[in-house]
């Protein structure tokens, strides 16, 4: 069983930008379907980014040419890049993997 472990958030300005991780231990990611979650408060848990076994990623609208999502074989380790960040960011940020395992969030809240 996969365990993961995300760091990186923070306080930040708009227009700041944030890498946050995604520590994998228990599975070898390099080639597996992974993804980047958020929540807000008082919302409902929505998708942001994915990759794929082969690599290719995707990502919803409002962070499309923002965002960018990789992964380090090497690190077993899954990273989101977030440029130009907007109060409507700010939310727990998890990382999924295989649409089954879930990290335990960490805080991202965008705000002057």
């Amino acid at each position: 069983q996969v365990q993961l472990v995300e760091s990186g958030g923070g306080w930040v300005q708009p227009g700041d930008s944030l890498t946050l991780s995604c520590a994998a231990s228990g599975s070898d990611i390099s080639r597996d379907p992974m993804a980047w979650y958020r929540q807000a408060p008082g919302k409902e848990r929505e998708w942001v980014a994915l990759i794929t076994i082969g690599g290719s990623t995707n990502y919803r609208d409002s962070v499309k040419g923002r965002f960018n999502i990789s992964r380090d074989g090497a690190k077993n380790t899954l990273y989101l890049l977030m440029k130009n960040l907007k109060p409507e960011d700010t939310g727990v940020y998890f990382c999924n993997h295989k649409w089954s395992v879930w990290g335990q969030g960490t805080q991202v809240t965008v705000s002057s």
